[in-house]
């Protein structure tokens, strides 16, 4: 849900605490999400059943594998930040590596996945360097203005403390702290910020901020229903009852039976040819509930749009097999990665506002940084090698070294290339090192006998 607020209307304590009741309208849905990703899903709340029905919850946890994975293959290696101004890059790196931010954004991109959407805030620490951390949508939220560009006009963060609620205001301008008791929601002290817009950022994993295991929800429960079930059963059949007809057994003789496992029922007076003894059987269901089981677990996979991984056929696929497997798994990490591409940008335009960071004729450069996402899948280093020296004299030297997972920036590595061989003249680009022509081949010298 996306909170909407006039820009020309004052942000006052009354609608801070309107904005604060809707946000916590939005609690269940997040901590059911919560709940299904850390293995507590709708099973193991159901009643029980009576004690002398076998009552089984199993949890197969689909929603912490599909997150897991998607998240591995779309952040799994981290996200490449660079600047062709050596003096921006240099600032740029510094504040990933004080940030941490390797982690933090993989942190973040779990969260808009188990949430739908996750934030990052930024703030001066007491050595007045700007740092930024994750935070979930349980305890904060963010309120764009009405118009069709949908500018964020405050953020606000709460936690519910001993002495009522409490938390922070965050303006284009300023932070203000704020408390709600029995009198209601006042707003307190406030201190100015400079990054020049609020200074909360909200990434998203889609545009209807859903979780990427939302959409198999369902489908999750009824798999942990079913194997659970098909669980019951084995327990009923390991405790089937046994009935003997024709013959009536004292109580030693029903100990005897089942203790030693023998049944040898004997006499004159006892008609052995029409006694019964068999164990009592329910229906057998099995192969409906192994095709039942089998149909959701294909399901869940090709509406979660996230591959199997564990699936055998992976081991065995070729290049372009793997790639059509991965085809719908690569889709919605490009339209995450559009997303993620977005926030950054908003992150970085902030921190270049700040004088600290870096000076104001520069502070434009976000523009011009380039981000690099590199999915996290197995290469095949000889067919990579083999593709790029197949190129040779189709395309550039540098789109040559691109098409290798282990090279990641092709013009340094162009670069160091011109370096291990000084005495070597390259045309543009030209990075031939076998001392021969264009095809590879060494001249032969000549002489005469």
């Amino acid at each position: 849900m996306v909170f909407r607020f006039p820009r020309e209307e004052e942000i006052t304590a009354e609608v801070v605490s309107h904005f604060i009741e809707l946000h916590q309208a939005e609690l269940p849905r997040y901590q059911r999400l919560e709940k299904l990703y850390q293995s507590k899903p709708p099973i193991l709340d159901q009643e029980d059943k009576p004690d002398y029905k076998p009552d089984n919850r199993l949890v197969v946890n689909y929603a912490k594998y599909i997150t897991d994975t998607f998240n591995g293959y779309f952040i799994g290696l981290p996200i490449k930040v660079s600047h062709d101004d050596p003096a921006v890059n240099e600032r740029v790196d510094e504040f990933l590596t004080r940030n941490d931010m390797d982690d933090g954004q993989a942190e973040l991109s779990k969260i808009t996945s188990i949430y739908g959407h996750g934030f990052e805030l930024l703030y001066q620490n007491e050595e007045s360097e700007t740092r930024c951390i994750y935070n979930t949508p349980l305890d904060m939220f963010i309120v764009y203005d009405d118009t069709i560009a949908q500018k964020p006009l405050f953020s606000v963060r709460y936690h519910q403390t001993e002495d009522g609620l409490k938390g922070q205001l965050f303006t284009a301008a300023e932070e203000i702290a704020f408390s709600k008791g029995d009198d209601g929601l006042a707003l307190g002290d406030s201190q100015p910020h400079y990054y020049g817009d609020v200074p909360v950022i909200e990434y998203i994993e889609n545009e209807e901020r859903q979780s990427v295991f939302e959409s198999v929800e369902s489908l999750i429960n009824a798999y942990d229903k079913a194997v659970s079930e098909k669980a019951n059963d084995v327990d009923y059949f390991a405790d089937a009852y046994m009935k003997i007809l024709g013959a009536e057994l004292d109580e030693e003789t029903l100990k005897k039976i089942r203790d030693n496992r023998i049944i040898n029922i004997s006499g004159q007076e006892v008609d052995t040819s029409k006694i019964i003894v068999e164990f009592m059987e329910k229906p057998n269901g099995d192969a409906n509930q192994e095709h039942l089981l089998d149909r959701i677990e294909r399901l869940i996979y090709q509406m979660s749009m996230v591959a199997n991984i564990n699936d055998e056929s992976f081991g065995n696929a070729s290049g372009v097999a793997l790639e059509f497997k991965l085809q719908p798994m690569k889709n919605l990490a490009a339209m995450k990665e559009r997303k993620f591409t977005s926030g950054m940008n908003r992150r970085f335009k902030m921190l270049f506002n700040v004088p600290l960071f870096i000076e104001a004729s520069k502070k434009d450069e976000w523009r011009n940084l380039n981000y690099t996402f590199t999915r996290n899948i197995p290469r095949n280093l000889v067919d990579e090698a083999n593709v790029a020296k197949s190129l040779q004299g189709i395309v550039s030297k540098e789109t040559q070294l691109s098409v290798l997972s282990i090279v990641d920036n092709p013009k340094q590595e162009l670069e160091r290339i011109k370096a291990e061989e000084p005495e070597t003249n390259y045309p543009d680009g030209d990075f031939n090192t076998t001392g021969g022509d264009d095809d590879g081949e060494v001249p032969q010298e000549t002489g005469s006998d």
